[in-house]
Protein backbone atom coordinates (compact mmCIF):
# COMPACT_ATOMS: atom_id res chain seq x y z
CA UNK A 1 0.00 0.00 0.00
CA UNK A 2 1.18 3.76 -0.98
CA UNK A 3 1.54 6.03 1.76
CA UNK A 4 -0.30 8.83 1.96
CA UNK A 5 1.56 12.24 0.72
CA UNK A 6 2.75 14.40 3.56
CA UNK A 7 0.15 17.17 3.72
CA UNK A 8 1.60 20.95 2.73
CA UNK A 9 3.53 23.07 5.85
CA UNK A 10 1.60 25.62 7.05
CA UNK A 11 3.55 28.66 7.36
CA UNK A 12 2.66 32.14 8.40
CA UNK A 13 4.71 34.95 7.95
CA UNK A 14 4.74 37.83 10.53
CA UNK A 15 4.56 41.36 8.29
CA UNK A 16 3.80 43.50 10.94
CA UNK A 17 7.04 45.44 10.68
CA UNK A 18 6.60 46.30 7.13
CA UNK A 19 6.02 50.19 7.08
CA UNK A 20 2.87 51.90 5.94
CA UNK A 21 4.32 54.78 3.59
CA UNK A 22 8.00 53.35 2.40
CA UNK A 23 10.83 50.30 3.43
CA UNK A 24 13.40 50.68 6.22
CA UNK A 25 15.92 47.63 6.41
CA UNK A 26 12.82 45.36 7.82
CA UNK A 27 10.50 46.31 6.33
CA UNK A 28 12.31 45.76 2.55
CA UNK A 29 13.49 42.19 4.47
CA UNK A 30 10.11 41.12 5.27
CA UNK A 31 8.27 42.53 1.97
CA UNK A 32 11.17 40.95 -0.64
CA UNK A 33 11.27 37.85 1.03
CA UNK A 34 7.51 36.96 1.80
CA UNK A 35 7.22 38.20 -2.04
CA UNK A 36 9.37 35.19 -3.15
CA UNK A 37 8.57 32.85 -0.46
CA UNK A 38 4.66 33.37 -1.83
CA UNK A 39 5.96 32.30 -5.52
CA UNK A 40 7.66 28.89 -4.05
CA UNK A 41 5.09 28.02 -1.34
CA UNK A 42 1.83 28.77 0.10
CA UNK A 43 1.86 31.64 2.78
CA UNK A 44 -0.27 33.85 5.05
CA UNK A 45 0.84 36.96 6.62
CA UNK A 46 -0.08 38.89 9.91
CA UNK A 47 -0.32 42.11 9.40
CA UNK A 48 -1.54 45.28 12.29
CA UNK A 49 -2.30 48.11 10.06
CA UNK A 50 -4.01 47.57 6.60
CA UNK A 51 -1.90 50.41 4.81
CA UNK A 52 0.70 47.49 5.15
CA UNK A 53 -0.64 45.61 2.19
CA UNK A 54 0.04 48.67 -0.24
CA UNK A 55 3.77 47.23 0.21
CA UNK A 56 3.14 43.36 0.59
CA UNK A 57 2.74 40.99 -1.96
CA UNK A 58 -1.19 39.67 -2.82
CA UNK A 59 -0.99 37.01 -0.52
CA UNK A 60 -3.44 35.65 1.97
CA UNK A 61 -3.22 37.75 5.70
CA UNK A 62 -4.58 37.87 8.79
CA UNK A 63 -5.05 40.92 11.20
CA UNK A 64 -3.32 40.83 14.66
CA UNK A 65 -2.23 43.38 17.26
CA UNK A 66 0.52 45.57 16.96
CA UNK A 67 4.17 44.08 17.61
CA UNK A 68 4.58 46.95 19.96
CA UNK A 69 1.30 46.45 21.40
CA UNK A 70 1.68 45.64 25.84
CA UNK A 71 0.05 42.18 25.03
CA UNK A 72 2.66 41.42 22.11
CA UNK A 73 3.37 37.93 24.93
CA UNK A 74 0.19 36.95 24.47
CA UNK A 75 -0.05 37.05 20.25
CA UNK A 76 0.57 33.42 19.71
CA UNK A 77 -3.15 33.15 21.37
CA UNK A 78 -4.62 34.43 18.33
CA UNK A 79 -2.25 33.15 15.97
CA UNK A 80 -2.85 29.48 16.87
CA UNK A 81 -6.17 30.12 15.16
CA UNK A 82 -4.29 29.91 11.93
CA UNK A 83 -3.25 26.29 12.63
CA UNK A 84 -0.02 27.29 11.50
CA UNK A 85 2.81 24.61 11.13
CA UNK A 86 5.61 27.18 11.59
CA UNK A 87 5.54 30.50 11.75
CA UNK A 88 8.67 33.09 10.68
CA UNK A 89 9.22 36.21 12.25
CA UNK A 90 11.90 38.78 11.06
CA UNK A 91 12.60 40.11 14.45
CA UNK A 92 13.28 38.34 17.59
CA UNK A 93 10.13 40.24 19.67
CA UNK A 94 7.95 37.62 18.67
CA UNK A 95 5.36 37.20 21.48
CA UNK A 96 5.21 33.02 21.80
CA UNK A 97 3.43 32.50 25.26
CA UNK A 98 1.15 29.63 24.50
CA UNK A 99 2.41 28.88 21.23
CA UNK A 100 1.15 25.36 19.12
CA UNK A 101 3.42 25.98 15.85
CA UNK A 102 6.95 25.79 15.49
CA UNK A 103 8.52 29.39 15.58
CA UNK A 104 11.75 30.70 13.78
CA UNK A 105 13.07 34.30 15.21
CA UNK A 106 15.54 37.04 13.39
CA UNK A 107 18.66 38.73 14.46
CA UNK A 108 19.62 40.99 11.47
CA UNK A 109 22.31 42.60 13.87
CA UNK A 110 23.87 43.24 17.24
CA UNK A 111 24.72 46.92 16.50
CA UNK A 112 23.18 48.27 19.43
CA UNK A 113 25.28 46.53 22.15
CA UNK A 114 27.94 48.64 21.10
CA UNK A 115 26.30 51.97 19.40
CA UNK A 116 23.13 52.06 22.44
CA UNK A 117 21.83 54.89 20.85
CA UNK A 118 18.37 54.08 19.86
CA UNK A 119 16.86 54.98 16.34
CA UNK A 120 15.04 58.19 16.56
CA UNK A 121 11.48 57.48 15.59
CA UNK A 122 10.78 55.18 18.42
CA UNK A 123 8.51 56.67 20.97
CA UNK A 124 10.79 57.08 24.22
CA UNK A 125 9.15 54.53 26.31
CA UNK A 126 10.23 52.60 23.44
CA UNK A 127 13.72 53.85 23.21
CA UNK A 128 14.16 53.35 27.10
CA UNK A 129 13.80 50.10 26.59
CA UNK A 130 15.76 49.58 23.79
CA UNK A 131 18.78 50.85 26.27
CA UNK A 132 17.88 48.50 28.71
CA UNK A 133 17.70 45.76 26.47
CA UNK A 134 20.99 46.19 25.25
CA UNK A 135 22.93 46.82 28.61
CA UNK A 136 23.01 42.87 29.00
CA UNK A 137 23.24 39.91 26.42
CA UNK A 138 20.77 38.03 28.94
CA UNK A 139 17.65 39.31 28.07
CA UNK A 140 18.69 38.40 23.82
CA UNK A 141 19.47 34.74 25.04
CA UNK A 142 15.81 34.36 26.47
CA UNK A 143 14.18 35.41 23.71
CA UNK A 144 15.73 33.39 21.31
CA UNK A 145 16.23 30.08 23.05
CA UNK A 146 12.75 30.53 23.41
CA UNK A 147 12.19 29.35 19.46
CA UNK A 148 12.67 26.46 17.46
CA UNK A 149 15.21 28.08 14.94
CA UNK A 150 16.99 31.31 14.40
CA UNK A 151 17.86 32.80 11.29
CA UNK A 152 20.22 35.73 11.00
CA UNK A 153 21.35 38.32 7.70
CA UNK A 154 24.71 37.03 7.29
CA UNK A 155 27.96 35.05 8.15
CA UNK A 156 29.37 38.16 10.13
CA UNK A 157 26.38 38.35 12.66
CA UNK A 158 26.08 34.48 12.93
CA UNK A 159 29.46 34.54 13.83
CA UNK A 160 28.99 36.88 16.38
CA UNK A 161 25.70 34.99 17.71
CA UNK A 162 28.03 32.12 17.89
CA UNK A 163 30.72 33.90 19.76
CA UNK A 164 28.53 35.27 22.31
CA UNK A 165 26.81 32.12 22.93
CA UNK A 166 23.04 33.82 22.16
CA UNK A 167 21.13 30.82 21.66
CA UNK A 168 21.08 26.93 21.68
CA UNK A 169 18.86 27.10 18.57
CA UNK A 170 20.10 26.28 15.08
CA UNK A 171 21.44 29.67 13.36
CA UNK A 172 20.78 29.85 9.74
CA UNK A 173 21.50 32.62 7.14
CA UNK A 174 19.04 34.41 4.67
CA UNK A 175 20.85 37.06 3.46
CA UNK A 176 19.15 40.33 3.17
CA UNK A 177 19.07 42.00 -0.67
CA UNK A 178 18.45 44.67 -2.84
CA UNK A 179 15.26 44.72 -5.01
CA UNK A 180 15.87 45.02 -8.79
CA UNK A 181 16.35 48.13 -10.06
CA UNK A 182 17.54 48.35 -14.01
CA UNK A 183 19.91 51.76 -14.48
CA UNK A 184 18.40 54.26 -17.14
CA UNK A 185 21.61 53.95 -19.73
CA UNK A 186 22.08 50.69 -19.46
CA UNK A 187 24.96 48.56 -18.04
CA UNK A 188 27.24 47.09 -21.09
CA UNK A 189 28.70 50.30 -22.36
CA UNK A 190 29.67 51.92 -19.11
CA UNK A 191 33.35 52.30 -19.22
CA UNK A 192 33.43 55.60 -16.66
CA UNK A 193 31.20 57.20 -14.57
CA UNK A 194 29.19 59.77 -15.61
CA UNK A 195 30.30 62.78 -12.99
CA UNK A 196 32.47 63.54 -10.04
CA UNK A 197 29.98 62.38 -7.94
CA UNK A 198 29.78 60.49 -4.41
CA UNK A 199 27.09 58.84 -3.12
CA UNK A 200 26.34 58.21 0.36
CA UNK A 201 22.64 56.30 1.77
CA UNK A 202 22.35 55.88 6.10
CA UNK A 203 21.29 57.50 8.63
CA UNK A 204 23.93 60.26 10.36
CA UNK A 205 24.14 58.04 13.45
CA UNK A 206 27.34 58.06 15.32
CA UNK A 207 28.63 54.81 14.60
CA UNK A 208 27.97 55.55 10.71
CA UNK A 209 30.92 57.70 11.04
CA UNK A 210 29.63 60.20 8.05
CA UNK A 211 32.20 62.91 9.39
CA UNK A 212 35.13 60.79 7.70
CA UNK A 213 33.40 61.17 4.27
CA UNK A 214 32.98 64.67 5.11
CA UNK A 215 36.82 65.29 5.71
CA UNK A 216 37.78 63.21 2.74
CA UNK A 217 35.35 65.10 0.15
CA UNK A 218 37.24 68.65 1.09
CA UNK A 219 40.38 66.50 -0.39
CA UNK A 220 38.73 65.52 -3.28
CA UNK A 221 38.48 69.35 -5.07
CA UNK A 222 35.55 68.88 -8.29
CA UNK A 223 33.85 65.82 -6.66
CA UNK A 224 30.35 66.14 -4.87
CA UNK A 225 29.49 63.95 -1.76
CA UNK A 226 26.01 63.75 -1.50
CA UNK A 227 23.98 62.70 1.59
CA UNK A 228 20.94 61.44 0.52
CA UNK A 229 18.82 60.63 4.04
CA UNK A 230 16.88 62.75 6.13
CA UNK A 231 19.39 65.46 7.97
CA UNK A 232 18.50 67.84 10.94
CA UNK A 233 19.32 71.32 10.94
CA UNK A 234 21.82 70.98 13.55
CA UNK A 235 23.74 68.19 12.19
CA UNK A 236 23.57 69.59 8.38
CA UNK A 237 25.43 72.80 10.25
CA UNK A 238 27.46 70.49 12.19
CA UNK A 239 29.08 68.91 8.92
CA UNK A 240 29.16 72.29 6.85
CA UNK A 241 31.38 73.94 9.47
CA UNK A 242 33.36 70.42 9.68
CA UNK A 243 35.34 71.16 6.31
CA UNK A 244 34.12 74.20 4.60
CA UNK A 245 35.75 73.75 1.10
CA UNK A 246 33.79 70.65 0.93
CA UNK A 247 31.14 70.48 -1.97
CA UNK A 248 28.18 69.05 0.01
CA UNK A 249 24.91 68.35 -1.00
CA UNK A 250 22.05 67.27 1.51
CA UNK A 251 18.77 66.24 -0.11
CA UNK A 252 16.90 65.50 3.21
CA UNK A 253 15.03 62.54 2.19
CA UNK A 254 14.65 61.05 -1.50
CA UNK A 255 12.30 59.02 -3.56
CA UNK A 256 13.44 55.86 -5.08
CA UNK A 257 13.48 57.21 -8.62
CA UNK A 258 15.87 59.75 -7.20
CA UNK A 259 18.10 57.37 -5.46
CA UNK A 260 18.69 55.56 -8.79
CA UNK A 261 19.06 58.34 -10.54
CA UNK A 262 21.37 60.06 -8.39
CA UNK A 263 23.39 56.36 -7.88
CA UNK A 264 23.54 55.43 -11.69
CA UNK A 265 25.18 58.43 -12.45
CA UNK A 266 27.75 58.47 -9.48
CA UNK A 267 31.53 57.73 -9.39
CA UNK A 268 30.93 55.37 -6.44
CA UNK A 269 29.17 54.94 -3.29
CA UNK A 270 31.19 55.39 -0.30
CA UNK A 271 30.65 54.73 3.30
CA UNK A 272 33.02 55.39 6.68
CA UNK A 273 30.82 53.10 8.87
CA UNK A 274 31.94 51.47 11.44
CA UNK A 275 29.39 48.81 12.58
CA UNK A 276 26.68 47.27 10.19
CA UNK A 277 24.56 44.51 10.53
CA UNK A 278 24.71 44.09 6.13
CA UNK A 279 24.91 46.80 3.97
CA UNK A 280 22.04 46.95 1.32
CA UNK A 281 23.13 50.36 -0.21
CA UNK A 282 26.50 48.53 -1.39
CA UNK A 283 24.27 45.97 -2.87
CA UNK A 284 21.88 48.28 -4.68
CA UNK A 285 24.96 50.10 -5.96
CA UNK A 286 27.29 47.21 -7.05
CA UNK A 287 23.57 45.92 -8.85
CA UNK A 288 24.15 49.59 -11.08
CA UNK A 289 27.50 48.97 -11.49
CA UNK A 290 28.93 51.76 -9.50
CA UNK A 291 31.98 50.91 -7.27
CA UNK A 292 32.21 51.29 -3.99
CA UNK A 293 34.93 52.54 -1.49
CA UNK A 294 33.84 51.14 2.14
CA UNK A 295 35.01 50.54 5.64
CA UNK A 296 37.34 47.88 5.64
CA UNK A 297 34.91 46.15 8.29
CA UNK A 298 34.13 42.49 8.45
CA UNK A 299 30.38 42.46 6.98
CA UNK A 300 31.75 44.53 4.10
CA UNK A 301 34.52 42.64 3.44
CA UNK A 302 31.67 39.65 2.99
CA UNK A 303 28.96 41.53 1.31
CA UNK A 304 31.80 43.54 -1.19
CA UNK A 305 34.18 40.83 -1.92
CA UNK A 306 36.63 41.63 -4.61
CA UNK A 307 35.19 44.38 -6.04
CA UNK A 308 34.70 46.88 -2.95
CA UNK A 309 37.95 49.24 -2.12
CA UNK A 310 38.29 49.01 1.47
CA UNK A 311 40.06 51.69 3.62
CA UNK A 312 40.14 52.36 7.71
CA UNK A 313 37.38 53.90 8.61
CA UNK A 314 38.92 57.07 10.25
CA UNK A 315 41.34 57.90 7.23
CA UNK A 316 39.53 60.79 5.41
CA UNK A 317 43.07 60.72 3.20
CA UNK A 318 42.59 56.85 2.31
CA UNK A 319 38.90 57.29 1.57
CA UNK A 320 40.39 60.20 -0.70
CA UNK A 321 42.84 57.68 -2.18
CA UNK A 322 40.44 54.83 -3.31
CA UNK A 323 38.04 57.49 -4.78
CA UNK A 324 41.08 58.93 -6.69
CA UNK A 325 42.16 54.96 -7.86
CA UNK A 326 39.52 54.67 -9.86
CA UNK A 327 40.57 57.76 -11.97
CA UNK A 328 43.41 55.34 -13.15
CA UNK A 329 42.84 53.77 -16.27
CA UNK A 330 40.21 50.95 -17.04
CA UNK A 331 39.93 50.86 -13.28
CA UNK A 332 36.55 52.56 -12.83
CA UNK A 333 35.58 49.97 -15.65
CA UNK A 334 36.98 47.33 -14.38
CA UNK A 335 35.57 48.18 -10.72
CA UNK A 336 31.81 48.09 -11.74
CA UNK A 337 32.12 44.98 -14.26
CA UNK A 338 33.29 43.06 -10.74
CA UNK A 339 30.41 45.30 -8.73
CA UNK A 340 28.02 43.38 -10.91
CA UNK A 341 29.31 40.07 -10.74
CA UNK A 342 29.20 40.81 -6.85
CA UNK A 343 25.38 41.90 -6.69
CA UNK A 344 24.48 38.79 -8.25
CA UNK A 345 25.07 36.74 -5.59
CA UNK A 346 22.13 38.70 -3.28
CA UNK A 347 18.82 38.57 -4.39
CA UNK A 348 15.25 37.79 -2.52
CA UNK A 349 14.59 34.95 -4.50
CA UNK A 350 17.71 33.07 -3.29
CA UNK A 351 17.25 34.13 -0.20
CA UNK A 352 13.54 32.83 -0.08
CA UNK A 353 15.07 29.56 -0.88
CA UNK A 354 17.04 29.50 1.61
CA UNK A 355 14.29 30.14 3.73
CA UNK A 356 12.09 27.52 3.02
CA UNK A 357 14.51 24.88 3.16
CA UNK A 358 15.31 26.25 7.19
CA UNK A 359 11.31 26.29 7.48
CA UNK A 360 10.92 22.92 6.58
CA UNK A 361 14.27 21.79 7.65
CA UNK A 362 13.09 23.04 11.42
CA UNK A 363 9.50 21.34 11.40
CA UNK A 364 11.96 17.86 10.06
CA UNK A 365 13.73 18.38 13.34
CA UNK A 366 11.20 19.09 15.55
CA UNK A 367 9.57 15.92 14.46
CA UNK A 368 12.44 13.84 15.81
CA UNK A 369 12.57 15.30 18.92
Amino acid sequence: MTAAPERSLRIVFDCRYTRTDRHDGISRYTAGLVTELGRLHPVTMLISDHRQLALLPDLPWQLVRSPTSALEPLVALTVNRLKPDIVFSPMQTMGSWGRRYRLVLTVHDLIYYRNRTPPREFSAAIRLLWRLYHLSWTPQRLLLNRSDGVVTVSETTGELIARHRLTRRPVSVVPNAADAVTHPDGLAARTEPAAKRLIYMGSFMPYKNVDTLVRAAAALPGYELHLLSRVSDDERARLSALAPQATLVFHNGVSDDEYVALLAGATALVSASLDEGFGIPLVEAMGLGIPVVVSDIPIFREIGGDAASYVAPRDPDAVAAAVLALEQPGEWARRSGLSVLQAARFTWAGSAERLLRVLQGTRAANRRD
